[in-house]
Order: structure tokens, then sequence, then C-alpha cells
């Protein structure tokens, strides 16, 4: 899919961010839309789904954390949270949400156009595969994101199944942040790598049994592995 048959929606209560960003997107060749506030924002996108959703945080009404929430009960569409927002927790409850991607205001637009285009075509490769990898104890299917745990499903962001998919998939072997970061998010994350060990934390507290041959390992001075005994 072209830029010309992608449409992005843009949520943000500031009508100049708006005007810039589709100003932007459109020079790219993508179709945008843009509103002012999270209720008619979460209205529209469940009448027609866009391919990706750029969102502020501070929205009158329903703030970004709920449209996002909201989003996330129906689609595995791409979400890049944007706000003035930078502190460590923010970014972390965004994550943890199943945002895609964080960018702080102010922002260069040329670095929103390249995470819009990493970001969609992360979704893309993610999207046309249908492989699911299994161990003793779980299963995960990057066909329909879906993960079970002991016999149990278990709900997980997308961002944080497509790290398990991705560890789960090369048992053994030791990746470093950044080339995770490459591999799974798509692109050079500006050399943010708590971005990881958030995913990698948020993992290991929903995937801690005992009794497991599989286990998510650190590897000191290096990075992180799935390891298989």
């Amino acid at each position: 899919m072209n830029a010309q048959q992608q449409r992005i929606m843009v949520v943000d209560d500031d009508p100049n961010i708006c005007q810039l960003i589709r100003l932007y997107l459109e020079k790219e060749g993508y179709q945008v839309e843009h509103y002012l506030d999270g209720i008619s924002s979460v209205t529209a996108f469940k009448n027609n789904p866009p391919n990706l959703v750029i969102l502020d945080i501070m929205l009158p009404g329903m703030d970004g954390w709920e449209v996002c929430k909201e989003i996330r009960k129906i689609s595995d569409i791409p979400i890049i949270m944007l706000t003035a927002k930078g502190e460590t927790f923010d970014k972390v409850l965004g994550l943890e949400l199943g945002a895609d991607d964080y960018i702080v205001k102010p922002f260069d637009p040329k670095e929103l156009i390249a995470r819009v285009k990493a970001v969609l075509r992360r979704s893309r490769a993610t999207g046309i595969r249908e492989k699911v990898v299994s161990y003793p104890n779980l299963t995960v299917d990057i066909g329909n994101y879906t993960v079970e745990y002991h016999g149990k499903t278990v709900e997980l962001p997308p961002k944080e199944l497509e790290l398990l998919y991705f560890l789960a998939s090369h048992p053994n072997k030791v990746f470093t942040r950044e080339q995770l970061l490459d591999r799974v998010w798509g692109y050079d994350f500006y050399g943010d790598t708590r971005t990881v060990d958030v995913h990698i934390k948020r993992l290991r507290e929903k995937f801690s049994d005992p009794t497991d041959v599989w286990h998510i390992k650190t590897v000191w001075g290096v990075g992180y592995k799935f390891e298989v005994k």
C-alpha cells in the first residue's frame, strides 16, 4: 500500500499543531484527517479506522490515555503518542497501554515523518505474517496477535507481543537493545533503549512460572535472549 492509499488520523486540541502535521504528511502523499478532542476521534475511528493514529495526551473530554485504551480494545492499528510531557512515567504508561511510539513536543516534523513511515512499514511487515511459535506452556501467534500461556489466553499490547514473538523465534540468541529496537520497532529509536527495558520488564511479570523450561534472560553488558533449556 503506497502513501496515497494510507489514511492518518491526527488527534490534538491545538489546531496549529494539526495543520503543521497535516502539511508535512500530505506533502508525503498521505491522506490526513484531524480531530480536536478524544470523544469525536474514537467515534470516527470506530466508523472508519485509519492506517495510523497520531495522538496527543492532553485532550478535552477524553484524554489520550483513554483514547488509546479504547482503540486497543478493537484494533492493533499503530498509535504514535504526541505530547509535551517527557517524563519517564508518561512514556512507560503510553507503552503499557499499547502505543507503538512516543514523540515529545516540540518535535522535528522530519523526525515525525520518519517515525510514521517506520511504524507503518513495521505494521505491514507483521500484518502479512501468519506464524506461530510454540514451546511448552507457551504459544505465540503473530498472525492473529494471541498468546496462550499455561492454557490461558494472555492479553498483551502489540509491541510486547511482537517482542516476545521475535525473541521466541530466535531461541538462545542474544540481541542488544539496539538490535531489538531495529528488528521489533523497525527503526532507530533515537537512543531511547529504555523502551526495550520497559517491555522486557512487563513480559517477565506476565511470564514468570519457575517451572517453565524457557525464560527471558538478561545477558549483562549485552542485551537479552530467550533462553531455552
